[in-house]
């Protein structure tokens, strides 16, 4: 099914390599350095195999990207009762900062929202910044293939800039959502959004969760596969921000977003799909990302309810 995947891919980078709306993201003044015609498309199998066009050696942050991994992480450290006792589950038409993303009783609505992710944030386990730093580090790298590196200038932008997550992490501390710091669970989430991977990194991230959990590249274990259901729901309902609807209707596959211009996505069993270029559009999505993953979903029939995907022998038995 997947014999002409490097062509395809080749031919989407040469037919979106040149669109260019949108703009770079501006609110994080480190992340309007980009180079706004920069893109990379990346794909690796459940078997390990991988294929890549485009701009392969350019590193970007993960940002919100970061924000699955980060909770698969604290629902294996604190358990899934915890976890949705503190971080709810459903959608938001809200911007991943607004306030609107709690809910009446100032539970964030979903991990994939700023509020959501400070409190998965502040559930990684350590004594210190750098026990928790390392924890994160370690499972990215799990995930990836690769130690992550941080990128310290973009790090210092967002704590320069960071104010309207410090309120939303002080009104998260009031209403008995965060235990101990603030300050420590906000400094967590601005380096988990600060982490440097490629575009292939992210392909493999995505093939992780694919996989049930396990890098199908390294074969070391990032995430158990009982927790695997809870990061792709959340991602399929919540992942690219209140484009979330549309994507699931027209695109249909489990995928998050970042403010860098990366996007992930899973198909289950099949591959993981990496996608970087930093023009955003009105949803802080990538725009080149956006038409990347619509044409390759439909080529090869990838959305959740597609009839070939349902029926063919490719998928992987995760009881096996």
């Amino acid at each position: 099914m997947f014999e002409d995947l490097q062509q395809s891919l080749q031919a989407l980078h040469d037919r979106y390599r040149c669109l260019n709306e949108g703009s770079v993201a501006a609110y994080i003044p480190e992340l309007s350095k980009a180079d706004p015609d920069g893109y990379c498309v990346a794909i690796t199998l459940v078997d390990g195999t991988q294929y890549i066009v485009g701009d392969q050696d350019t590193q970007f942050t993960l940002q919100s990207v970061s924000k699955p991994l980060v909770f698969g992480q604290a629902l294996t450290t604190a358990g899934r009762n915890i976890v949705t006792a503190l971080t709810g589950v459903e959608p938001t038409g809200g911007s991943f900062s607004a306030f609107e993303d709690l809910d009446d009783e100032g539970c964030p609505l979903n991990p994939m929202v700023n509020a959501g992710a400070i409190v998965t944030a502040s559930l990684i386990p350590g004594n210190t910044h750098e026990d928790r730093t390392k924890v994160i580090n370690d499972m990215v790298a799990k995930y990836t293939g690769a130690q992550p590196t941080l990128d310290q200038a973009v790090m210092d932008s967002e704590l320069r800039t960071g104010d309207r997550n410090r309120a939303l992490g002080y009104l998260l501390k009031d209403k008995g959502y965060i235990e101990g710091s603030v300050t420590d669970a906000l400094n967590l989430y601005f380096h988990q959004c600060s982490l440097k991977v490629n575009t292939q990194q992210l392909a493999n991230a995505a093939a992780t969760l694919a996989n049930h959990g396990v890098n199908p590249v390294t074969q070391q274990r990032a995430v158990s596969t009982t927790y695997v259901k809870d990061i792709l729901v959340v991602m399929l309902m919540s992942g690219m921000y209140n484009y979330a609807g549309r994507w699931a209707y027209e695109i249909g596959i489990p995928a998050k977003s970042g403010v860098s211009g990366a996007i992930f996505g899973v198909i289950p069993g099949v591959m993981g799909i990496g996608v970087y270029s930093p023009r955003l559009d009105e949803y802080s999505n990538s725009t080149r990302g956006i038409e990347t993953f619509r044409d390759l979903t439909k080529q090869y029939n990838l959305h959740f309810l597609g009839p070939d995907l349902q029926t063919t022998d490719h998928i992987i038995d995760p009881n096996t």
